[in-house]
Formats: structure tokens, sequence, C-alpha cells
């Protein structure tokens, strides 16, 4: 799978991307075409080698009809939860560094669900907020809309299950 400059692409675990250049460099001693990447959550940048883009997961933005279907599940609170903390952390973790929508909405329904019967953990919350911030990233760039109306849209869809303490 080719980018060009420009494209907007998703970076599995790190979210939404600009394809900013693209040029040759040399990594441990050997020359390689490279993507060099700008994350639009964190404006953090980012480089990789176009023959590894694939191994890495780096894939074009949703279609319009995934990012609604992703949606369409939040709002139906359709999760799986592993009762063990450890188990489900490694099985989220596992789902986030796949980049998939549909995985992003699965950790997000699992994590509220536990949300909505005890406090999170910090890593569960840290992972639960990364989710988010995500899905929201790639549903505004899908669908040219403001990330904090997406971001009330996701809290509105998960507010049936989360309850947030704040303490």
């Amino acid at each position: 799978m080719r980018f060009k400059v420009g494209d907007k692409v998703v970076y599995p675990s790190q979210g939404v991307s600009i394809v900013e250049s693209i040029s040759n460099e040399v990594l441990a001693g050997t020359d390689m075409k490279c993507y060099h990447l700008r994350l639009i959550g964190s404006e953090s940048k980012v480089m990789v080698p176009v023959n590894n883009s694939e191994r890495v997961g780096l894939r074009p933005l949703a279609e319009k009809k995934m990012v609604r279907k992703a949606l369409r599940r939040l709002k139906s609170a359709e999760g799986e939860n592993a009762e063990d903390w450890k188990d489900r952390y490694r099985a989220n973790l596992d789902r986030i560094k796949t980049g998939d929508l549909d995985e992003i909405v699965d950790v997000l329904l699992c994590l509220a669900e536990v949300a909505g019967r005890k406090t999170l953990s910090f890593r569960e919350r840290k992972m639960y907020d990364h989710a988010r911030q995500l899905l929201v990233f790639e549903v505004a760039e899908v669908e040219g809309r403001a990330v904090e109306k997406v971001e009330q849209q996701v809290e509105d869809a998960l507010g049936n299950v989360v309850k947030q303490d704040d303490e």
C-alpha cells in the first residue's frame, strides 16, 4: 500500500497522521524510502520506512460507512469483558495495537462497562482516554467535524455505561 504527501493515515496505537513528506533516509546503514508523518493529536513527528508500513499497520482512514458502524456499536454498548484486570489490560492493549476502529470500540466498551461498576485503575483510565482519543480523531477527520463535537457524541454514547468518578 502506497501513500502520497498530504494523505491522512492511521498509525496504529498513535492515531490519525498526515504524510508530510516522503524521502530517502539512511537507517542502520541502509538507504530506505520513508514516510514522514505528523500525528494530528499530538503534533509529534514519526518516520516510517515505506517497506515497513504494512508491517506496522499503517492504513488509510476508515470509510464513512465503517465510522458510522463503529459509532452505532458504541451507542448500543455491545462489549465483552474479561474479569481479571491483567488479562483485560493485555487484551485491550493488543486491540489498540491493531489500529482497527472496531477493536478500539471494543476497548472503549469494555472499559466503560468496568467503569460503570468500579473506578478504573490508573493504567486502564489512561488506556480508556487513549482509545477515546484515537476514535474521536479518526471520526472527526473522516466526517469533517470538529473534534469537540465528536468528543461529545462519543461521551454521550458511553454515558449510559460510564460513571466517571472525579474524586
